[in-house]
């Protein structure tokens, strides 16, 4: 959640409150450090059986050029529903997209809020009936039949030239534990998603969702929550997807070859 000890300058407030007045909603985020994790879990009264079992994958090249252009191309299967897809841009101005790509009930226009940063990003989504992500990933199926035409044409605007869909490489999967629940004291949702890498570290993200018009009021309420249960909010920072793009395409490159560094999908005071 934004932290009210590393408050945005006046410019920065200007852009933030401009890109939420367009978006559809707020999402407020918050990586809790692993040392803190299982008093987190304790604290919160989260009980893991009630969790959602995720594998999350990402699509990119092994020197990860759709994430140096902000493009994030994600296939999940989920247990007991519907695969999914989704083709991101971040960050983006709402303003700047085509009407009709706007106003897709496929599109979501989503701000997303940590300590110290925000970022803007604009989703645009596809529901499959499963096995199609499983048969993709294991190479049965050409991995453009993913995604829909919309996807396919939002993709092409943005990726490099001469860049298909068919021509990246499968990154994951990710196993996630998802968790919705309503903690004692708090009036609202939350979500927490326990994310779990191959190499066996992990990270535990608590987020919960607002419309455009209250997200100071919740950020605010959210922080005097978890921080009266003990849980830290202005530690650093760790993002789910950039932590999995680095691991994977990592062990297709070789070990010890860095990744080029990537701008956009970290969120910051962006516009």
């Amino acid at each position: 959640m934004p932290d009210s000890t590393q408050p945005l300058s006046g410019d920065d407030l200007v852009r933030a409150l401009a890109l939420i007045n367009q978006a559809d909603s707020v999402e407020l985020k918050l990586t809790v450090p692993d040392s803190q994790r299982r008093a987190a879990v304790a604290a919160l009264g989260m009980d893991p059986l009630d969790g959602q079992i995720r594998q999350v994958f990402f699509l990119d090249t092994p020197d990860l050029a759709l994430d140096r252009r902000g493009v994030v191309v994600r296939a999940r299967r989920v247990q007991r529903r519907d695969d999914d897809t989704v083709v991101k841009l971040r960050p983006v101005v709402p303003a700047d997209l085509p009407d009709a790509l706007r106003h897709s009930p496929d599109m979501v226009v989503e701000v997303d809020a940590m300590p110290g940063g925000y970022v803007c990003s604009g989703s645009l989504k596809r529901s499959l009936e499963p096995p199609a992500v499983k048969q993709a990933v294991a190479g049965e199926l050409p991995l453009h039949k993913l995604f829909s035409k919309a996807q396919r044409h939002f993709y092409a605007a943005h990726a490099p030239d001469g860049l298909g869909l068919d021509d990246l490489s499968v990154l994951g999967p990710v196993t996630v534990l998802k968790l919705k629940f309503a903690p004692a004291g708090y009036a609202r949702p939350l979500v927490a998603e326990l994310w779990m890498y191959p190499d066996g570290s992990r990270i535990l993200e608590l987020s919960t969702k607002c419309g455009v018009g209250e997200p100071f009021q919740v950020a605010a309420e959210t922080k005097a929550f978890l921080t009266a249960r003990g849980i830290e909010v202005t530690g650093e920072q760790q993002t789910k997807t950039r932590t999995a793009l680095e691991f994977f395409a990592g062990e297709l490159r070789g070990a010890g070859s860095p990744a080029s560094p990537g701008p956009a999908g970290e969120p910051g005071h962006q516009g």
